[in-house]
């Protein structure tokens, strides 16, 4: 059964995993780069920054900047395409799936708070 929820509530369960997750140990995201995370970990590989920048509609380098981030953080990583050397894949890492199922917990233990 589908979940009603109108605007309000919806910003107010991502507002409680915001505001939870900001107390945890956690690198604190930008949303670019939170939407960058997600399109890695939710859509079918390969990933690439130019692949990604099209999908998201955003600038090359605006996805490079992001993907230098989550690397720091380990929540990706790159490696060259086998097949196009020129090419850089974005990969997943154990760490970001880890940080994105704490983060979906945040956002559902957040939406049990409105039920």
């Amino acid at each position: 059964m589908p979940v009603q929820l109108d605007e309000l509530q919806a910003l107010d369960i991502w507002r409680r995993a915001l505001s939870a997750s900001v107390r945890l140990a956690a690198p604190d995201l930008s949303a670019r780069q939170m939407s960058i995370l997600l399109t890695v970990y939710l859509t079918t590989p390969p990933h690439t920054v130019r692949g990604l920048a099209k999908t998201l509609d955003i600038s090359k380098p605006a996805v490079t900047r992001a993907i230098d981030r989550l690397t720091e953080t380990e929540f990706v990583r790159r490696k060259v395409d086998e097949q196009d050397r020129r090419s850089v894949l974005v990969q997943r890492t154990v760490r970001g799936s880890v940080f994105l199922r704490e983060f979906a917990e945040l956002i559902v233990g957040a939406g049990r708070e409105i039920s």
